[in-house]
């Protein structure tokens, strides 16, 4: 009988994901779901032939590095990769994958969800009812702005930012872009999105931002204290990506000083740790990375990484296998 591969999953994940894995693979899980330090990391890597590791994993050199050779492949459970040193795994000879294509409609519908809770300050009024302070209706309480008509800026415009412009539109919002690449103009006459070249540009003339594209050495803290000071000041920045995009010392300064307007945050530089001084803006909406926090997208997640592990025992390439863009 054939000799099961080994494979490491770092994080609990859901219950059908779990079962599947553990009839094809030997398989050893987190069953406390406790985040691996890097010596419980190490010790995966040197047992496993796949490691599954998560956004909370930092796979990095010294872990890459330590891997035993049997191990070929890290099959992410998640799209995001900036968690891992990718230049070290292809040194290594360890292939990549991830699991594009099954957050889109999930992190959209979040994206869109904060931007009405930031711009109709809905946090705040939650906040008001929880805590009993609510006295009653009155004409000028807790007023926001309105989401129809305003212009909505997305700062990167792959699969999740024209998900994302599809729902904005149906909420009468104006859709601009900046992206790495313009789109073709099919998409975009169907999204009726404008094309900024000038990021900057963009940015002045939007009443809302929305920040979408990935966490790469390019694009860490796109957002920078000069990009923030554009914005309008009664404007919206959202952020579902990466915290590492935006300076968030200078999102702060901004917010207090009536700079900006309101954010509304799924992700933060540094996570678990989030900066105490969002904690305590009102004008802030704060979440704890939901994007993809669905039932669905979850164990879509799992189906990829699954199949991307199969397929690479197999013999055959991970279908999502990533390859190193060389600067």
């Amino acid at each position: 009988m054939k000799k099961k591969a080994r494979i490491a999953v770092t994080r609990k994940l859901p219950a059908t994901v779990e079962t599947q894995l553990g009839i094809l693979f030997d398989s050893k899980f987190n069953l406390d779901d406790t985040p691996f330090s890097e010596s419980q990391l190490i010790r995966a890597v040197n047992w496993a032939d796949i490691l599954v590791p998560t956004v909370t994993d930092k796979v990095n050199a010294k872990v890459i590095n330590a891997a035993s050779p049997n191990l070929k492949l890290i099959a992410n459970f998640g799209v995001g990769v900036n968690h891992i040193d990718l230049e070290a795994a292809e040194a290594k000879g360890i292939q990549v994958s991830n699991t594009p294509d099954v957050l889109t409609e999930d992190t959209a519908d979040l994206a869109m969800a904060l931007i009405i809770m930031a711009s109709r300050r809905l946090g705040e009024g939650e906040r008001m009812v929880r805590a009993g302070n609510w006295t009653g209706w009155t004409p000028t309480q807790l007023m926001g702005n309105r989401v129809s008509g305003r212009n909505l800026g997305i700062i990167g415009m792959g699969r999740i930012g024209q998900a994302l412009a599809k729902r904005a539109r149906g909420f009468g919002m104006s859709i601009h872009y900046h992206n790495r690449k313009r789109l073709n103009l099919k998409i975009e006459r169907e999204l009726k999105a404008k094309h900024w070249e000038s990021l900057d540009g963009m940015i002045a003339n939007m009443e809302i931002i929305s920040i979408n594209t990935p966490l790469t050495p390019s694009t860490a803290n796109i957002l920078n204290a000069e990009r923030l000071k554009r914005m309008q000041p009664s404007s919206v920045l959202i952020n579902t990506s990466r915290g590492g995009l935006i300076d968030e010392e200078a999102l702060v300064e901004n917010l207090m000083k009536g700079q900006i307007g309101a954010a509304a945050l799924d992700v933060f530089d540094g996570e678990p740790h989030v900066n105490p001084k969002l904690m305590h803006l009102e004008n802030v909406v704060l979440l704890p990375h939901l994007g993809s926090a669905t039932i669905e997208g979850r164990v879509a997640m799992g189906d990829k990484v699954i199949l991307n592990a199969k397929r690479f025992i197999d013999g055959y390439p991970p279908p999502d296998k990533l390859i190193l863009e060389l600067p």
